[in-house]
């Protein structure tokens, strides 16, 4: 049975998870597969905390570069785009595979080690760093190779997910529900990684360039997070019939790409609507497959073990029947003409505009969104408000972003308006 030596730099959350796993699943791993995978080696800067996982002393080192030197596979699990992007690099050099989990030196600086891989020959696998234990990676790369990819839509950050959930299922406020998050784990003391929608786009990035053959960065990634969002604006979104969502979206209209991350309304009817807590869902529209949806745990120790875990088998199946580089970790391809401004996008949107309730109100609203070539899908003037600050929700059809924002610092000039408009995009999956 062909061995192949494992060394872990990073011992944190995940890399127990991982040396759990191998420790636990050792076994089965290797009848299913015919390789057994040899924890040989695991650095970090702190060898002393109990992980609670039972590891020989001897394997743990806190010389990373060493490491490198002495096992057959690299997994990093470090975290950050620093020392992470250092460990890699010197691993692709001397030609050892590698698999990692991290989305943020992927996303940031994914050209670079690509490149390396490819000039050194050596695999690097990643399916951890987009959505925990869906495979969602492996799907796009392998599963989905004979499609042209038309849409993403996915709720990649599970944190963002539960503050929501829980918002529009017991009527709490997004501060409120926030502190409770922290508490419970599932956010951290600086929360801005996910609530500002930061986490989503760096696997936004990630997958767009899976699709359409490109390193795109982050520098066209339009990001907005769920911080500041409204109860009122989610309860009145579920009596139109929709529900709010932290939705990174890839579109491709016409030959033409667009890359966005943003609270979005969906119909409570679609499949993603309906994903909820912490769980991660991510729809994948192709040609000729159609629609497919990808769901489970984003996050968390064991299911982004489980990705690591499967990408080490996946290595040393390479290795065992010296088939390197079998399935590229990324192929160049450029399959789009431009990435499309955000003020370009054409997107229903919804509006809440707080307003006096006064004759020729209405009219006055109506006739600026109409001045602007905004079409209205529907118009709701809410009853039982105050007389000097009520709602109008207005529901358009498909508009222009630029349109949307000459047509609100229009509105919010008018002395019947009251406050800021709320604008919302919306998505019909």
């Amino acid at each position: 049975m062909k061995e192949v030596k494992i060394g872990i730099i990073g011992f944190g959350t995940v890399g127990a998870g991982v040396v759990s796993c191998l420790i636990e699943n050792g076994d089965v791993i290797s009848r299913r597969t015919g390789v057994k995978l040899i924890l040989s080696r695991i650095a970090d800067i702190d060898v002393d905390t109990d992980r609670k996982v039972n590891v020989p002393k001897e394997i743990l080192t806190t010389d990373a570069m060493k490491l490198i030197d002495e096992v057959d596979v690299v997994v990093e699990l470090v975290g950050g785009t620093n020392k992470a992007k250092e460990f890699i690099l010197a691993a692709l050099k001397k030609g050892k595979p590698v698999v990692t989990a991290n989305k943020a030196l992927l996303a940031e600086h994914g050209e670079e080690i690509f490149a390396a891989a490819e000039k050194s020959k050596a695999d690097i696998y990643y399916e951890a760093s987009v959505c925990g234990g869906i495979p969602i990676i492996k799907a796009l790369k392998e599963g989905l190779v004979s499609n042209k990819i038309q849409k993403i839509v996915g709720i990649m950050n599970g944190t963002c997910n539960y503050i929501l959930t829980r918002m529009e299922r017991e009527r709490i406020g997004f501060d409120e529900v926030l502190k409770e998050a922290q508490k419970l784990g599932y956010a951290e003391a600086n929360p801005s990684f996910d609530i500002d929608g930061i986490d989503t786009a760096h696997k936004t990035a990630i997958l767009a360039s899976l699709a359409y053959g490109e390193w795109f960065g982050m520098k066209p990634i339009h990001v907005q997070g769920i911080r500041g969002i409204s109860l009122c604006d989610i309860n009145f979104a579920a009596e139109l019939g929709y529900r709010l969502k932290l939705l990174g979206i890839i579109k491709q209209e016409h030959d033409d790409v667009e890359i966005r991350v943003h609270p979005t309304l969906i119909p409570m009817k679609s499949m993603l609507a309906n994903i909820s807590d912490v769980f991660n869902g991510v729809m994948v529209k192709g040609s000729p497959v159609g629609e497919t949806l990808f769901y489970g745990r984003g996050a968390g120790r064991d299911a982004t073990a489980s990705a690591v875990v499967a990408d080490l088998v996946d290595v040393a199946l390479n290795l065992k029947f010296g088939s390197h580089r079998r399935v590229p970790a990324f192929t160049i391809g450029r399959q789009f003409r431009q990435i499309l401004p955000m003020n370009e996008i054409m997107s229903r949107y919804y509006m809440r505009i707080q307003v006096i309730d006064r004759p020729g109100v209405v009219a006055k609203i109506s006739t600026v969104i109409g001045n602007r070539g905004i079409s209205i899908s529907s118009l709701r003037q809410l009853e039982g408000q105050s007389a000097d600050n009520v709602s109008l929700l207005i529901m358009t059809h498909l508009a222009k972003k630029q349109s949307l924002n000459d047509a609100i610092s229009e509105m919010e000039k008018l002395d019947c308006v009251k406050n800021k408009v709320t604008l919302i995009h919306v998505e019909d999956i």
